[in-house]
C-alpha cells in the first residue's frame, strides 16, 4: 500500500518499521525536496527558448540541494557530511541567482521571486545550523 505523507509517497511498510535513510528525517532535506518541486512548476511557465539554459540550470541546481544533503548523511563522516552541506548550500545560493534572472527576464512576479527567496533563505539558515553540528 502506498501513502502520502507530507508530500512525499512511501510505502506503508517504510512509515510503519521507519524511514529507512537517516537524510529522510531531515527537516532540511524535505524543505529542500519541496523547493525543488516548486522550482519544476515555475520552469513550467519559462519560455521554450530557454530550456536547456536558465530552466535547465535552475532545476540542477535545486535538485543538488536535496541530493548532496542525502549523499553526505548516508554513511559519511562528519567532516564528509560537512563537505557535502557545503555542496547543498552553494547549489541553494545558485538558485537564488537564477531566481534574479528569472525575475530580469520576467519569467515570475515579485510575489513568486519573494515566496521561493524565502524558501531558499530557510534553507540556507537549516544547512548552516546542521554544518556547525557536526565540528
Amino acid at each position: 500500500m502506498v501513502v502520502e505523507r507530507e508530500g512525499i509517497v512511501l510505502n506503508k511498510v517504510l512509515i510503519l518499521n521507519k524511514l529507512a535513510f537517516k537524510f529522510e528525517k531531515l527537516k532540511v532535506w524535505q524543505k529542500a525536496v519541496d523547493l525543488s518541486d516548486n522550482i519544476d512548476k515555475l520552469t513550467k511557465q519559462f519560455p521554450k527558448d530557454e530550456i536547456f539554459i536558465l530552466t535547465s540550470q535552475i532545476k540542477r541546481a535545486a535538485d543538488s540541494v536535496s541530493l548532496n544533503i542525502a549523499e553526505g548523511s548516508t554513511g559519511q563522516s562528519n567532516p564528509e557530511f560537512r563537505k557535502f552541506l557545503g555542496y547543498a548550500l552553494r547549489s541553494n545560493i545558485e538558485v537564488v541567482s537564477c531566481l534574479y534572472l528569472a525575475q530580469r527576464r520576467k519569467y515570475l512576479d515579485d510575489e513568486t521571486f519573494a515566496r521561493l527567496y524565502q524558501n531558499c533563505e530557510e534553507i540556507l539558515v537549516m544547512i548552516n545550523a546542521l554544518r556547525n553540528t557536526l565540528t
